[in-house]
């Protein structure tokens, strides 16, 4: 792996808990929050395997115990919590971003990255997300998965953002999208 790589991950994963720093909105067990735009962007732009590793360095330092969760929340805990199958579900949605980015390259940037983030930022995300809340915060599946509909108008904002940022950056820095290289 090379210097460059290794930044971006960094990078990457810096983002996501710097997305922490936006307020969160607490609507149920598990909050609101910018940080999956982070994943979907690291696996949009760094492709599956970086952009995995990216999710994977934040949650490393999380676990560790810094207060990079929205709301200034750290600690190991948080993977036993309601959001428990939202973090674990992180580097998988950011890895299948990045693979569905990889396989579409013939699409345009912006179409490529809309799917890629609806694909793993959201119906992956939530595959891990909805049975982690059901089974650790002591819900049925059908309550979780009706309380992650609040989630969706929110997630397809940030799957329109993630293609607008992928494509404005491609445009100016072309090497910066990874997953397409």
């Amino acid at each position: 792996m090379t210097d460059r790589s290794l930044v971006q991950i960094a990078f990457y994963a810096a983002l996501i808990a710097v997305l922490g720093l936006v307020p969160k909105f607490d609507l149920g067990p598990v909050p609101v929050t910018a940080q999956s735009l982070g994943v979907m962007l690291a696996g949009v732009m760094l492709g599956p395997v970086r952009g995995a590793l990216a999710v994977l360095l934040f949650l490393l330092v999380l676990a560790l115990g810094a207060p990079v969760l929205s709301g200034g929340r750290g600690g190991f805990a948080w993977f036993y919590s309601a959001s428990g199958g939202f973090l674990i579900g992180f580097p998988v949605a950011a890895f299948a971003a990045g693979f569905v980015m990889r396989i579409t390259g013939r699409l345009n940037i912006l179409v490529s990255s809309a799917l890629a983030a609806a694909i793993g930022g959201v119906l992956v995300l939530y595959a891990f997300g909805i049975p982690g809340m059901a089974l650790l915060g002591n819900m049925t599946f059908g309550q979780a998965f009706s309380f992650a509909l609040i989630f969706v108008p929110g997630d397809l904002i940030k799957v329109a953002l993630t293609a607008v940022i992928a494509q404005t950056i491609a445009r100016g820095l072309p090497s910066a999208l990874v997953s397409r290289s």
